[in-house]
């Protein structure tokens, strides 16, 4: 069996599937080609979300702090500050969307140009909101 036909078993296994849904996997060129390219991809990148900008923020968030990611897009909650904004997590969806995607697409992880800073959805006291916080999201190499 071939090394990615492992990597897609290990998925496989490690979500569940039960033998018809792996074989309904099978039928998607385009999720063969994401797992495989992400497994390999796992131990040589990580993204990290850093705050750029923080006024009044409820949650705390402060420029400064980082929020680290598995290529998958999980946080890894022990190199996350202890208390994170839903609202603020939110916007992460897009930008590591495009990073999954370049990353199953052998392209260069990190060379997107849309949505590389996202701010939570408040607009600050001045618009009738509370705060407001800006991340920058880049893929970084795993030391």
């Amino acid at each position: 069996m071939s090394s990615e036909s492992e990597k897609v078993k290990h998925y496989a296994q490690r979500v569940g599937y039960s033998d018809k849904e792996l074989a309904d996997f099978y039928q998607g060129g385009h999720r063969l080609r994401q797992v495989n390219r992400l497994a390999a991809a796992a131990s040589r990148y990580s993204i990290e979300a850093e705050v750029v900008q923080a006024r009044h923020c409820n949650s705390g968030h402060m420029v400064g702090q980082k929020f680290i990611l598995d290529v998958d897009g999980n946080l890894i909650t022990k190199l996350c500050p202890k208390k994170v904004c839903v609202y603020l997590v939110s916007q992460f969806t897009v930008p590591v969307a495009l990073i999954n995607e370049r990353l199953s697409e052998g392209l260069e992880p990190d060379d997107f140009h849309f949505m590389r800073l996202v701010r939570c959805p408040d607009v600050g006291v001045e618009c009738l909101g509370y705060g407001e916080v800006m991340v920058e999201i880049r893929v970084v190499p795993r030391g």
